[in-house]
């Protein structure tokens, strides 16, 4: 199933886990590239992560792993090198998300990759980055989330949160994948290939710097303040009549219209709200006006006349209800996709992000485990005897 998008003919092997290294492939594949998956013999772990399927594939691996082609291979057998010298010389790109020090073992890292070929791109993303007393260690979101700062301001009651959601996984991915093609073009011009180095911890201080840059700058020392804003007011989640809903007020302007709506406009004139900054600071008395506003309305009520006074608002929404929405519908994020062992099709998200001329797109269902080893081996040269031995021998 070839594909038409931008990046047609170049071809990466994912040999990512988890989330960064493998959504930094997913982005490629979905603008057309073609995207080998390379995974232990069985499925590797994160296939089973959140099970979705009769045969307890999960939806992380659904949705993380669309437009791919699936290759078995475990690279620490004494025979990978039979597979991977031949098929590391086809590729454009070699993705990979291991501590800098474990690649060399595996004859992944960037040194033994151009020795295969000479312009390959090499893109890591490790928890902690290529150098400094961390760099061998392994870490997950959650570590990123911690130690970026983001699970301390997040926190309520000196305790600090992290989400469930792994944003720093994916922050990590986006600029692995935008560093790739920039190294693409790269190569385009110079005729040269490149190493891309993306981490976790990089990724989360990059997305939480103004913090740290005010902290660095003021030593302000800022506590958890849970789901209100430090320097903008009322903004926090406000439970209504039936659901909840939130609220963020930034500007003078914005502030007014609140101010009027909610029946307050002395509060225009109160020194305490006189900017964004003070407003903030006394968030909690602004919170404290508007929780009593809220939950005097339905959620559409108080959205309407939100809505009506111009103030950005929005239900929070459970993972059902957020998929289902009429907005996230119309948006076309939602690909209904066949998978083996689904009842119905699974509704993987697609690239956020519209291209006119160029979108990307879900044109090929996520692979099952090894799906297509016999087409990718025999393409590089192997007989039905050398896969069958291979198989045999437990080499994919």
């Amino acid at each position: 199933m070839a594909s038409e998008g931008v990046l047609a003919g170049i071809r990466v092997l994912d040999f990512g886990r988890y989330v960064a290294g493998p959504y930094c492939a997913t982005i490629l594949a979905d603008f057309g590239a073609d995207v080998i998956r390379i995974e232990r013999r069985g499925g590797s772990e994160d296939r089973w992560l959140t099970p979705v399927t009769a045969d307890g594939e999960g939806a992380l691996f659904l949705q993380i792993n669309r437009n791919k082609r699936s290759l078995t291979l475990d690279p620490r057998h004494e025979r990978a090198r039979d597979v991977l010298d031949r098929l590391i010389p086809t590729a454009d790109v070699v993705v990979t998300n291991l501590p800098v020090p474990a690649l060399a073992g595996l004859g992944l890292d960037y040194a033994s990759l151009r020795a295969l070929r000479e312009d390959i791109i090499h893109a890591n993303v490790s928890s902690f980055g290529p150098a400094g007393p961390w760099a061998e260690r392994g870490g997950f979101d959650s570590v990123g989330q911690a130690m970026s700062g983001s699970a301390w301001l997040a926190g309520k009651d000196g305790e600090p949160r992290r989400t469930p959601i792994t944003w720093v996984d994916h922050a990590a991915a986006l600029h692995a994948a935008i560093g790739v093609l920039m190294a693409i073009i790269a190569r385009g011009q110079t005729g040269r290939g490149q190493e891309v180095q993306a981490s976790l911890l990089g990724s989360a201080l990059a997305i939480g710097s103004t913090y740290l840059v005010e902290e660095a700058m003021t030593g302000i020392g800022r506590t958890p303040i849970g789901n209100r804003s430090f320097v903008n007011g009322p903004t926090d989640s406000f439970r209504t009549r039936d659901g909840w809903i939130v609220t963020q007020v930034v500007g003078d302007s914005l502030f007014r219209r609140w101010a009027r709506m909610i029946g307050e406009p002395a509060w225009l004139e109160d020194p305490d709200f006189a900017t964004d900054d003070l407003r903030g600071i006394n968030g909690a008395r602004l919170s404290e006006r508007m929780a009593a506003w809220c939950i005097e309305q339905t959620n559409d009520e108080a959205l309407d006349a939100l809505r009506a006074a111009g103030i950005p608002s929005g239900p929070i929404l459970s993972p059902r209800e957020a998929i289902a929405h009429e907005q996230v519908q119309s948006m076309g994020l939602v690909t209904p996709t066949p998978y083996p062992g689904l009842d119905g099709l699974a509704p993987l998200l697609g690239y956020p992000a519209s291209l006119g001329a160029t979108p990307a797109s879900i044109h090929r269902p996520p692979p099952t485990v090894g799906e297509h080893n016999q087409e990718i081996l025999s393409a590089l040269g192997f007989d039905a005897g050398d896969i069958a031995g291979f198989d045999r021998d437990g080499v994919i």
